[in-house]
């Protein structure tokens, strides 16, 4: 809806459920009279009409249930992906990834290695959705507006993920000359637990509305070239010493998917989060049943 409403280009949902795509597709369409708003969007339940897309969004997969550990939840979303990825790479060779799945770090390097895609072109959404929260509760703790902060957040997508209060800024000023560090301690924690709060909340589903905003926002930023420094599961080769993992970082996004991969000057203890987070996806991908 958030795409489609934005007249970024032509929107095709597509997803297995019988009638679904399709129905959703017609109700956003409906809207467009009311809105005064000439989109075009469409629903298909068969993957080859993403035929020739310039960038694909993959939120396919499984829900984590109660119960059900992180390497079944793994398991089960790697048969999702790989089937998806296969019929991407058949149909739309030339398309940019966005990889919302989760484990998100985790199912964008699995995807990359499916596809054989550039780096460049596939990369998970997460820390654009971790930066926003982060962001979000700093602006309530100091009542300015969420315009007026950049936030940095790195690492995995999950309770592995690193927000970086030394590189957020207010008005380019760093955040820890606003509060003390034990407030800041607080937030960062507050923003790691933020998704398992909504979902506690909510009782069954999880966050919706942001993650939407987040992926719009890179969409966006592709489909305009904008060249901007946001934060994504991209694949390393070296850096931050790190090899062969998607994992967060900032990157420089633009109209050909990433230009550039931002190294940050971190200190000890961030370099040794990083890192362990890292570890932690490598393990975890190695053992993959697929």
């Amino acid at each position: 809806m958030r795409l489609a409403e934005a007249g970024i280009g032509d929107i095709f949902l597509v997803d297995i459920a019988k009638g679904l795509a399709q129905g959703k597709a017609l109700d956003l369409e409906d809207s467009r009279a009311a809105l005064k708003n000439h989109y075009s969007i469409y629903g298909s339940e068969d993957i080859k009409d993403v035929k020739d897309s310039d960038v694909i969004v993959i939120t396919a997969g499984f829900a984590r249930k109660p119960g059900m550990t992180r390497e079944e939840l793994a398991t089960k979303n790697a048969q999702v992906i790989k089937e998806v990825s296969l019929a991407v790479k058949e149909t739309a060779p030339a398309a940019i990834l966005i990889i919302v799945t989760n484990p998100l770090d985790l199912m964008t390097r699995l995807a990359l290695q499916v596809t054989g895609f550039s780096p460049k072109k596939v990369f998970g959404m997460g820390p654009t959705l971790d930066g926003a929260r982060f962001a979000n509760l700093i602006a309530q703790e100091l009542q300015v507006p969420v315009t007026d902060i950049d936030s940095f957040v790195i690492a995995s997508h999950g309770e592995g993920m690193l927000p970086l209060p030394r590189f957020t800024t207010i008005k380019g000023a760093p955040l820890p000359k606003f509060l003390d560090p034990q407030k800041i301690e607080e937030l960062v924690k507050r923003t790691i637990l933020r998704g398992a709060e909504i979902v506690s909340l909510l009782g069954s589903g999880s966050a919706y509305f942001a993650p939407a905003a987040a992926i719009a926002e890179l969409v966006r930023v592709i489909a305009k070239d904008e060249k901007r420094i946001l934060g994504l599961s991209a694949y390393l080769n070296g850096e931050y010493g790190l090899k062969d993992v998607c994992i967060g970082v900032p990157c420089r996004l633009g109209g050909n998917g990433i230009e550039n991969i931002i190294e940050l000057d971190l200190n000890q203890e961030e370099k040794e989060i990083l890192h362990k987070a890292a570890a932690s996806l490598k393990d975890q991908y190695s053992r993959i049943n697929l």
